[in-house]
C-alpha cells in the first residue's frame, strides 16, 4: 500500500494560492515559483502592499483584504513577518500555509497547527510539486 502524501493530497485539492510577498519583478523567486504554479493551472492571488498587480493579477495590501476564498498561502516573506501572516490565516479560516525554503518560524508555525492549519516550512513549492507532478 502507497504511503499517505500530505503535500500530494494537499496540492491536489487547492485551487487558489494567495502569494504573501509575490514581486512583479520577473528576476525574484516568488515571481518564478508563483509563474510556474499559475501554469500549473493554479489561481494565484498577489499580496504585497508595494504593488498593484502581478502575473495578470490584482494585488491586495494584505491577505483580509482578498474578496475571494483562499485555499493556500504560499509565503516569501522573511521568517519575522510569518506571525501576522498566519493571524490572518486563522482569522480567515484558510486550512493550509506554506512557508518557503529558508522562511523558518517555530512559533507562528506551532500556533497555525494548533488552530488546524495544514503547514509546510522550509520547503519550495515548485520544487515539491514538480517532485509529485512532473
Amino acid at each position: 500500500m502507497q504511503q499517505a502524501d500530505p503535500i500530494y493530497e494537499l496540492l491536489s485539492r487547492v485551487k487558489t494560492i494567495a502569494v504573501v510577498g509575490l514581486s512583479d519583478r520577473p528576476m525574484r523567486p516568488s515571481h518564478g515559483v508563483s509563474a510556474y504554479m499559475q501554469s500549473q493551472g493554479y489561481r494565484i492571488v498577489p499580496v504585497n502592499p508595494r504593488i498593484a498587480e502581478a502575473l495578470g493579477e490584482t494585488a491586495y495590501p494584505s491577505l483580509l483584504e482578498v474578496p475571494e476564498k483562499i485555499d493556500l498561502v504560499d509565503v516569501f516573506r522573511r521568517s519575522e513577518h510569518v506571525d501576522e501572516i498566519v493571524e490572518q490565516a486563522i482569522q480567515l479560516k484558510i486550512t493550509a500555509i506554506w512557508l518557503q525554503e529558508d522562511v523558518i518560524n517555530q512559533r507562528a508555525a506551532q500556533k497555525a497547527r494548533q488552530a488546524g492549519l495544514f503547514v509546510v516550512m522550509d520547503r519550495c513549492i515548485l520544487k515539491e510539486h514538480r517532485a509529485r507532478f512532473g
